[in-house]
């Protein structure tokens, strides 16, 4: 794939960042960020890029959605390939390339976490993907495996990682743990606060566990379902325990990963899990669930439970933040995220988006082959 990369005269790739202005952009819209951040960092000299729709000229997200579940236009402008992000894409010529990007199945697998409107609307979007996508991308073989079996594509399907950006950590990151009132030690939770995230099971896994665990930090943004952190926490008894910032900065994030007693990802279901790999690169113990995808981005590091096990769970956060366990914890998962790069997901991208230029190229044009046609 390299040759061709380095044969094709210029590629052209437009990125779809319609999820950057949604009103949650939660997982979806940092892997779409950090994506373009990413493709900017390795753009090979004869490549270029660009975002559409460019921030001026964007619609509002609930409307450029409705237009583009219909198949109706802004279309998208010419280019090689068009890699949508997410599931939702406008209308693409025919000479283009699509990738879509598929980031979990939960509409399939987990339908009750999801509202019947949203379960609708992202199996509607995942089939006419699986019609029209030229390449479904996946963050893990295990999410790719129940893309071929549940929305079975017409289409190749290849694993990419997202892209893993090292959180750097401020200088005075005690500064920045103290403005948002955050004292040494506590568990930390990343993500938007929905349904399938498993906080009311982790908040239960917290007054089960009492004192041998430290008290709980929770960081993100409340996505839909009504996920009260605080009424979970009073219910359970623990409302003294439980700090609720929300949306914080990167700085500030990357100062409260760095000092966490663990990081727990208790989720029903993921399409990767990045705060796995952002506290493992930063030397911090993580607890998930045995979520498939899950269990595949820790490769055997962190401690697990099974998905919904409040006893398991606090055991394990207990074990986790145990005398002892911390280093080797913290060096295993060091190694791991090794495995995991930015460098080495642009590569891929751009090898990626070669190959399916050249698979639309006419047979005889430099580093093309016949087009499919589709």
């Amino acid at each position: 794939m390299v040759a061709e990369l380095s044969e094709l005269s210029e590629l052209s790739v437009v990125v779809v960042g319609t999820q950057l202005s949604a009103p949650v952009p939660g997982g979806t819209g940092r892997y779409t960020s950090e994506l373009l951040r990413t493709l900017a960092a390795t753009q090979p000299s004869h490549a270029r890029f660009k975002v559409f729709p460019v921030a001026s000229s964007r619609l509002p997200y609930r409307l450029l959605a409705r237009l583009w579940d219909r198949g109706l236009p802004p279309r998208a402008p010419d280019a090689e390939v068009i890699h949508a992000p997410t599931l939702l894409f406008p209308p693409v010529r025919r000479e283009s390339a699509l990738v879509v990007t598929i980031h979990d199945v939960v509409p399939w697998t987990h339908p009750e976490t999801l509202t019947p409107r949203g379960v609708a609307f992202h199996r509607r979007m995942a089939q006419r993907a699986a019609r029209r996508a030229d390449l479904v991308l996946t963050p893990t073989e295990a999410v790719a495996e129940q893309v071929r079996r549940l929305v079975s594509p017409t289409a190749p399907v290849r694993t990419v990682p997202p892209p893993v950006w090292p959180l750097d950590v401020p200088a005075d990151a005690a500064a920045y743990r103290l403005a948002v009132g955050v004292a040494e030690p506590y568990l930390l939770f990343v993500g938007t606060a929905e349904p399938r995230k498993g906080l009311d099971v982790l908040v239960a896994a917290l007054r089960e566990a009492g004192p041998r665990v430290p008290d709980l930090v929770v960081v993100g943004p409340r996505g839909w379902g009504d996920i009260r952190v605080d009424d979970l926490a009073a219910r359970a008894g623990v409302a003294s325990r439980v700090r609720v910032l929300g949306r914080v900065d990167e700085a500030t994030l990357a100062a409260l990963y760095a000092a966490a007693a663990a990081v727990a990802v208790p989720s029903l279901a993921e399409g990767f899990g990045l705060p796995v790999l952002e506290a493992m690169t930063l030397g911090v113990p993580v607890v998930t669930s045995d979520d498939p995808a899950l269990l595949e981005v820790g490769a055997g590091v962190p401690l697990v439970a099974p998905v919904g096990d409040v006893h398991t769970l606090a055991e394990q956060l207990a074990e986790a933040v145990a005398p002892g366990r911390r280093e080797a914890l913290a060096a295993a998962g060091r190694r791991r995220a090794q495995d995991f790069s930015a460098a080495r997901t642009g590569e891929l991208l751009w090898e990626t988006y070669a190959h399916v230029a050249g698979d639309r190229r006419p047979r005889g044009s430099r580093g093309g082959t016949q087009s499919t046609g589709r």
